[in-house]
């Protein structure tokens, strides 16, 4: 299978998980492509001032790879800066949030994979 730029579905979401500003996300899979184990994986890409509020994962795990810019990052409450080349992982049971503190925008891979 090869899928081309033209092919990912882009979805923007407003206020996602109650955070702030605008996030989008280029879906390189669509549901039927991870075969029952996952539901996201693509570039999210987070406006100045931007943020994801905070939420738990149940039944998943998520995991982020920076690819541009800087933020802050929430891990069960521990808050710290993340740049480019930083690996998050939100294990199933944890919380996390993510919040654009730099001037332009904050990209990085999503991906989400059920842990059932």
């Amino acid at each position: 299978m090869r899928k081309r730029m033209g092919d990912f579905f882009i979805e923007k979401t407003e206020r996602l998980k109650d955070g702030e500003g605008t996030t989008t996300v280029v879906n390189f899979f669509d549901k039927t492509d991870f075969a029952g184990k996952g539901r996201l994986y693509g570039i999210s890409i987070i406006e100045p001032n931007g943020s994801i509020g905070e939420h738990c994962h149940e039944g998943d795990q998520e995991a982020y790879y920076i690819l541009d810019g800087i933020g802050e990052y929430s891990d069960n409450g521990e808050v710290y800066t993340v740049e480019q080349g930083d690996l998050l992982i939100c294990r199933d049971g944890d919380r996390h949030s993510l919040k654009n503190i730099g001037l332009h925008d904050l990209r990085y891979i999503a991906l989400i994979l059920y842990t059932d």
